[in-house]
């Protein structure tokens, strides 16, 4: 079998790589372990797909040397995401919020159906149900031993790219495949964690975050590194929500974050506007004009609800500032990669070359996708460093 590649994994990148390369006439070998391509694009976005973002810069990426994007961006650009999918599968998108950009049918299957169209065409070969167990180098190529059909293989190639993703989801296929293998040809891996995931509360204060599941508030959360404003949501382990989420990328075991569960409105000065008025209304009464009756009840543990705003003290109009305004909160943990939306660390980046994403030490050998030491926020960042890495890896096949 004579292939210009090898691309393991058929995700986001594994697919933009094998379509890219076969517009550009090349042949390439797509090794897939699901029954089907595509599987965490088709569940992405609750189905629906958040392909790119409108807004992406390197900023919006967890990295130890974020300017390494700038290569793979400069070469492959949101519009040029844009222009893919309306050229090559009819695709209009459309923002929902902060220039996360959905296909206008929602529907996450016409995104992969652009890629399977494309590969069929330009005669690109992909086998499902291939396990690749090694690889490993043979003169001046790779040797790739894997499963597939209930027998093993091995294939010669003198180019492989391994796009085979991180760590979440294990039940999609996720596997540490590109990571043992990085460790196989010691190239330099940077700690690994879930991100994008939720966080949990255990000890004491467990049952009060549990008693507010399912209760979502616009908030602004904050630590020493970042700070993301959008609703966070409580479960029954702790928190979720897009903030939290966010976050999470930032967050450090035993690290503290704190919340502004009021980030618009100043509770001193609606306290003194309420004192203004003759404050007659309860703490509680104001609260609710701003919160569930559910949430009130629960600051109730910290806060004088009961209270008439004109009898508050200094004291207790400070306690109330700082248990609105600078909630603080210290997670046990998180949920783990069977609940993180992505892998955060992976490959280094100065393992690899910024244009081509070549590993400097092996010639032929590539990384792409989420294996890499790049982690997007929430809302289409990681989907446009897929396609870009993908894009990259095959001008160089």
């Amino acid at each position: 079998m004579d292939y210009d590649g090898l691309i393991i994994g058929g995700g986001a990148c594994g697919l933009m790589c094998a379509a890219q390369a076969g517009l550009l006439g090349k042949r390439t070998l797509l090794l897939e372990k699901n029954d089907k391509v595509g599987a965490k694009i088709l569940i992405s976005g609750g189905g629906r797909c958040n392909y790119t973002n409108l807004h992406t810069d390197i900023h919006n990426f967890v990295s130890e040397n974020p300017d390494f994007l700038h290569a793979a961006f400069s070469k492959w650009t949101v519009d040029d995401t844009i222009q893919f999918f309306k050229s090559f599968g009819n695709i209009i998108g459309e923002e929902k919020t902060l220039g996360q950009l959905f296909p206008r049918s929602n529907k996450a299957k016409d995104i992969v159906a652009v890629f399977t169209k494309l590969m069929f065409e330009t005669q690109q070969d992909v086998w499902l149900n291939a396990e690749v167990k090694a690889i490993d180098q043979d003169g001046g190529a790779y040797v790739v031993t894997l499963m597939h059909e209930g027998r093993e293989r091995r294939i010669v190639s003198k180019k492989v790219v391994i796009a085979s993703g991180g760590l979440p989801v294990a039940k999609l296929g996720a596997s540490d495949f590109a990571l043992r293998t990085a460790r196989k040809f010691d190239i330099r891996i940077v700690d690994t964690a879930p991100a994008l995931v939720p966080l949990t509360i255990t000890g004491k204060d467990a049952n009060w975050y549990a008693s507010l599941a399912g209760n979502a508030v616009f908030s602004r959360v904050s630590n020493k590194h970042i700070t993301f404003e959008e609703n966070i949501l409580f479960t029954h382990w702790g928190l979720s929500g897009p903030a939290i989420l966010q976050l999470s990328s930032y967050w450090r075991a035993g690290e503290l974050f704190t919340i502004n569960l009021l980030p618009h409105r100043d509770m001193n000065t609606l306290i003194k506007e309420e004192r203004a008025a003759g404050g007659k209304r309860t703490v509680s009464q104001l609260l609710q004009m701003h919160f569930t009756k559910k949430m009130v009840e629960a600051l109730g543990k910290f806060l004088p609800i009961d209270l008439k705003i004109a009898s508050l003290s200094k004291a207790d109009a400070k306690l109330i500032w700082e248990t609105i305004h600078h909630f603080e909160v210290k997670p046990a943990g998180d949920k783990g990669y069977d609940k993180a939306e992505v892998m955060r660390g992976g490959i280094a980046t100065d393992e690899l070359d910024a244009k081509t994403l070549e590993s400097k030490k092996f010639k032929g050998l590539y990384f792409g996708g989420e294996a890499v030491d790049v982690t997007g926020w929430l809302g289409g960042f990681n989907f446009q460093w897929a396609w870009a890495s993908g894009y990259a890896i095959a001008q160089d096949l």
